[in-house]
């Protein structure tokens, strides 16, 4: 078994290995994986963090060893806390990296960072300030950052900016936490799940108090939440019909 590291800021995670594949997601500087297959110029990976799979340019990584691997990955996360910030090379030169970059391997990498981090489980409350850093980022799908995010990976960063784990996709996060009756029984920073006409899961989002709900939806917007689901006022009428709600911490 192979594993590996990423030193750049912000790299696609691609469905098949191919640049013109669908981004399934985005590796972001400091995450480490499992090389789960090689080719001359792709890798098959696993992501430490959540399990997630897809294809990576080879150009795009570093190799590491396993004990390396299990080193980093054994560490209390560590993760970047502004918005843009950058870390110093080993030449001298700086390298930008985005909100919510793990910093666990900057001694692996030979890196420095002078930046603001986070290394413990925050408050639920403080969710919610989280999930406003991002507001008004353009919806891209696959997408992880504050230049671009999809309404799982927003809901998996803010969750991951706080100290904890959850799964990358909104089917995957579903399956997760404890389900609730209803929206009088939820909490700020609970997620609300919502389905197509065939009953899959196809979108998440952050409850807020006084019924509203911060999600990505064309851009991370705050929008009305009630029993039928998602209300938007601008186009008066439901985008997103409720399934259930699942409260995580």
């Amino acid at each position: 078994m192979q594993y590996g590291i990423t030193h750049l800021s912000i790299v696609p995670l691609r469905d098949e290995p191919s640049d013109p594949s669908e981004l399934v997601s985005q590796v972001l500087y400091g995450d480490c994986f499992k090389v789960l297959e090689q080719r001359k110029k792709w890798s098959k990976i696993r992501l430490e963090f959540d399990n997630y799979e897809g294809w990576i340019d080879n150009k795009q990584y570093i190799e590491i060893s396993e004990d390396m691997y299990k080193n980093v990955s054994s560490e209390t996360l560590n993760v970047s806390a502004d918005l843009v910030e950058y870390i110093t090379t080993q030449e001298g030169h700086l390298n930008l990296i985005p909100l919510g970059a793990t910093l666990n391997g900057l001694s692996l990498l030979n890196h420095s960072y002078d930046g603001e981090s986070l290394t413990e489980k925050q408050p639920k409350k403080n969710l919610i300030d989280t999930a406003y850093m991002y507001l008004n980022t353009p919806y891209l799908w696959g997408g992880k950052t504050p230049f671009g995010i999809d309404c799982s990976g927003f809901t998996q960063m803010v969750y991951k900016l706080n100290g904890y784990r959850i799964l990358r996709d909104a089917s995957q996060q579903a399956t997760q936490g404890e389900a609730l009756s209803f929206i009088e029984e939820s909490e700020p920073g609970d997620l609300a799940f919502f389905d197509n006409s065939e009953g899959t899961i196809t979108h998440v989002g952050i409850i807020m108090k006084d019924n509203y709900i911060i999600h990505a939806h064309g851009c991370v917007r705050v929008d009305r939440l009630d029993h039928t689901g998602i209300f938007n006022t601008e186009r008066n009428m439901h985008t997103h019909k409720l399934r259930v709600i699942k409260r995580i911490v």
